[in-house]
């Protein structure tokens, strides 16, 4: 998975591409956990545009995101999930619980 992160105005963006799964736990942490200690910060924006594959450990990684984020006060949206992945996440029920776009 390729991960790429840029930062405009207190929301800051995680681009994902490629397989989004258990193996990925490590790199995505390390790609969120610092962002989430910059104060400016106030959402993070999950991009999933260029994911192919998306598991459960990977639904598993986003619900971690957002608890975190939620006790720190930062919003977290989930935006341009392809079909696929849109399907997976509706049937997870994580419209309840993000803001997806």
């Amino acid at each position: 998975m390729q991960i790429q992160i840029s930062s405009e105005n207190g929301k800051t963006v995680i681009g994902l591409s490629g397989r989004f799964d258990f193996s990925q736990q490590r790199a995505f942490k390390a790609a969120y956990d610092p962002v989430l200690q910059q104060d400016t910060v106030k959402t993070l924006e999950v991009d999933l545009a260029g994911i192919e594959y998306l598991d459960s450990s990977a639904l598993g990684m986003l619900m971690l995101l957002r608890e975190r984020a939620v006790a720190l006060g930062k919003n977290v949206i989930l935006s341009r999930p392809n079909a696929t992945v849109s399907q997976i996440l509706e049937i997870a029920n994580f419209k309840k619980l993000f803001s997806i776009i």
